[in-house]
């Protein structure tokens, strides 16, 4: 007997020790750890090799982490110039995918799926895949690209190689937070993409350009776009009300609220919604936060005691903003953070592989008489 669930909801196809969701409770643990510790005092270099070695690492070994992932920052020979020449029109999500596709033309060894082969292809990635969006966004202003600085972190790199501008300390830890809260969330479409495409003995690259394929989405990370626009179109803080009735009157979605799995607030919000009033705040930017706060107040009188409540997408719209990112980095932004969740489903999948093959219901007809072509 076979069981239907249409999305395969509720249905279990791995077993993973990386993330844990308790979407009643509203609870996110990276192997144990609650995202509000991690996001409060970890980095997101540390909280990378925590998802792929499922341990946290020592002094030692998070030095060495470091220092080999900012060796690797400089993007190999060649790619410069792919990425040169991308229509400047071209959406970067679909430059970001093609990009870490081509990646692997670079790689003498591309179909290598040793656990330890597998590592060091997606540090690579990692340290590669900041450097192909800004230099895409500042070759469509008509901008040189700038060469990464390996002095710098994870976070303070990609901002300085955007912006050509040492970043300040506020931007650099809000960016930081937001790689940490984005990084892994069990198997969603995106993760369930990456392990569903290595479970064929497929390659790393493959694997991460399938996700970010997925992750493009409007359903999926795609929504924090959307929740800028949302924003964007109310004038004032006083206009709230009745931007957000309206849109119940028409039973238009409020975006950025709801969440397929958290039934309580999504921790990660909850992590976000302090630093982005503190950036709104630093930036000049309060009216945007208040904005938020007064649509996450109606939105709480209406409709929280339906299990709807902000979720992820909702502060960190307002935080990329403050940082000074354009919206359609939103999206790339997020799966930068998510590479790191996506490689270390894919290095688990490989260390305990079975190839993916569910079954399907046939519901269309049977024994259908070939009519010939001068009949029909």
């Amino acid at each position: 007997m076979t069981t239907f669930s249409k999305g395969l909801e509720g249905i279990v196809a791995a077993e993973t020790a990386i993330s844990y969701i308790d979407g009643t409770n509203g609870i996110l643990e990276y192997v144990g750890i609650p995202i509000g510790e991690l996001a409060s005092k970890s980095t997101f270099e540390e909280t990378v090799f925590l998802l792929w070695n499922q341990r946290l690492p020592t002094k030692g070994e998070l030095a060495a982490f470091t220092t080999d992932l900012r060796a690797r920052y400089e993007l190999p020979e060649g790619m410069l110039e792919r990425i040169a020449a991308a229509p400047t029109d071209a959406e970067p999500m679909h430059v970001l995918r093609t990009m870490v596709s081509a990646l692997s033309m670079f790689d003498p060894n591309p179909n290598e799926n040793t656990v330890e082969a597998a590592r060091d292809k997606a540090l690579n990635i990692l340290a590669w895949t900041p450097s192909i969006v800004a230099a895409f966004d500042r070759n469509r202003r008509g901008l040189a690209p700038v060469a990464p600085d390996t002095s710098l972190g994870f976070s303070a790199n990609f901002l300085y190689m955007l912006n050509d501008t040492k970043p300040t300390d506020a931007m650099i830890r809000a960016f930081d937070i937001c790689m940490i809260t984005h990084a892994d969330h069990g198997l969603n479409n995106s993760t369930f993409t990456a392990r569903v495409i290595i479970s064929t003995l497929s390659d790393m690259y493959s694997a991460i350009t399938g996700a970010i394929g997925s992750l493009r989405g409007p359903l999926h990370g795609g929504a924090n776009e959307g929740v800028m626009k949302m924003l964007n179109e109310i004038d004032s803080v006083a206009d709230a009300e009745a931007y957000v009735m309206g849109k119940f009157e028409r039973k238009e979605r409020i975006m950025g609220f709801g969440h397929r799995v958290y039934k309580a607030k999504d921790p990660r919000a909850t992590e976000l919604m302090s630093l982005a009033k503190q950036l709104a705040d630093d930036t000049g930017n309060s009216d945007l936060y208040e904005k938020s706060h007064a649509i996450e107040q109606i939105m709480d009188r209406e409709v929280a005691a339906k299990g709807i409540y902000p979720n992820v997408d909702f502060y960190s719209a307002t935080t990329y903003h403050c940082i000074g990112l354009k919206l359609d980095l939103f999206t790339p932004m997020f799966a930068l953070s998510r590479i790191a969740g996506w490689a270390g489903h894919v290095i688990e999948q490989l260390g305990d592989n079975r190839l993916f093959r569910p079954t399907v219901n046939y519901v269309g007809p049977h024994n259908v008489p070939y009519v010939p072509i001068d009949e029909r």
